[in-house]
């Protein structure tokens, strides 16, 4: 479409798209009146009309005026209307939270915006560790020649250390990288590793019943297990390979048990800790301070007896927060299976 046609159809109110025509009218409609039709949408819907709020350009005040009478009568123009990515990220983060304004904001800026790179600066090394470790050493070297020193430093401290050597072998031998190859290794990182972190692949029916199950009482999973064990062995079998549950925590890394630790009310912990098994028990604590330690097993002694119900829901809070630090890419969350696979 060239310029002039495209200009001409930002007069003409007919030539208007509906989620073009909804940008209009919210742009109009400003932060305070606009806030509350913003919260009765759904992602898919923020995600279409912010697409195409950002990319609207110049309304003239006419096509506006047309607009709005259509919706409602001796309404008069605001005047014309400048629908840029900046204006809309403002107008978004007045009433949407913050993480969701920067995924919509990131999806819809597209390959134009935030490089692949810039992207990978803010995983967590151990999990880009993870990933890189089952790549061929160019190709890490590669990788970790386009991010920022001090963060390829942590990812090379997390690899194993004669992989880590090669790595650095490659990286002194290397002079510039054809672009063939650059393209190559970044569109395999968008494609296998960010999309996995982006919890956009690999998940099937299976897995969102792992879900459902991972927050389901122990008495209604069992319950439900063991229905679904009578009518489809199998698909029980499956479901239960993929929960991910409070005893899987013992799989964690010290780094990531650390992070978790961080993250998570020090109440929570101890009701959480009282039906937890020795081996777990003795590994968050292993992951304390002496002091801090020592002051949650005081904690733990004087709950005396909890229910069971409390226990259950403490764990179920650290398993969910745990999943949401996997999902940042602040932890890694070892699978069921024994791979380096993430697990949300």
């Amino acid at each position: 479409m060239s310029g002039k046609s495209k200009a001409a159809a930002k007069d003409d109110v007919r030539s208007l798209t509906g989620p073009e025509r909804a940008a209009v009218v919210l742009l109009a409609l400003g932060e305070e009146h606009g806030a509350g039709i913003w919260k009765l949408f759904d992602d898919e819907e923020v995600k279409e009309i912010s697409q195409v709020m950002a990319n609207l350009g110049t309304v003239s005040a006419s096509a506006v005026e047309k607009l709005l009478v259509e919706f409602v009568s001796q309404l008069s123009s605001t005047g014309s209307l400048l629908g840029t990515f900046e204006s809309t990220e403002r107008l978004l983060q007045r009433f949407l939270p913050s993480d969701r304004v920067s995924s919509v904001m990131e999806e819809i800026r597209g390959p134009a915006g935030r490089t692949m790179w810039d992207k990978l600066g803010n995983v967590n090394e151990a999990v880009l560790a993870s990933y890189l470790k089952n790549e061929y050493p160019q190709t890490v070297a590669v990788v970790l020649s386009k991010i920022k020193s001090e963060h390829a430093a942590r990812v090379l401290g997390a690899l194993p250390e004669d992989f880590a050597l090669e790595v650095v072998t490659r990286m002194l031998r290397m002079e510039s990288v054809q672009k063939d190859i650059l393209d190559k290794v970044e569109q395999t990182l968008r494609v296998e590793f960010m999309s996995n972190l982006a919890r956009t692949s690999k998940r099937d029916s299976h897995e969102m019943m792992a879900e459902i199950f991972n927050n389901f009482d122990r008495q209604t999973e069992g319950r439900f297990l063991t229905a679904l064990e009578e009518r489809n062995r199998e698909a029980a079998e499956r479901i239960k390979s993929l929960m991910f549950t409070f005893e899987d925590l013992g799989k964690l890394d010290p780094g990531s048990i650390q992070t978790l630790l961080r993250s998570i009310d020090k109440d929570k912990l101890g009701i959480a800790l009282k039906a937890a098994s020795d081996t777990l028990r003795d590994m968050f604590f292993s992951n304390m301070s002496e002091r801090a330690g020592k002051i949650l097993r005081e904690d733990m002694e004087g709950m005396g007896p909890v229910r069971l119900r409390d226990v259950e829901e403490a764990q179920m809070a650290m398993v969910n927060v745990a999943k949401d630090l996997a999902a940042k890419g602040e932890i890694m969350l070892a699978g069921n299976k024994g791979d380096d696979e993430l697990v949300y």
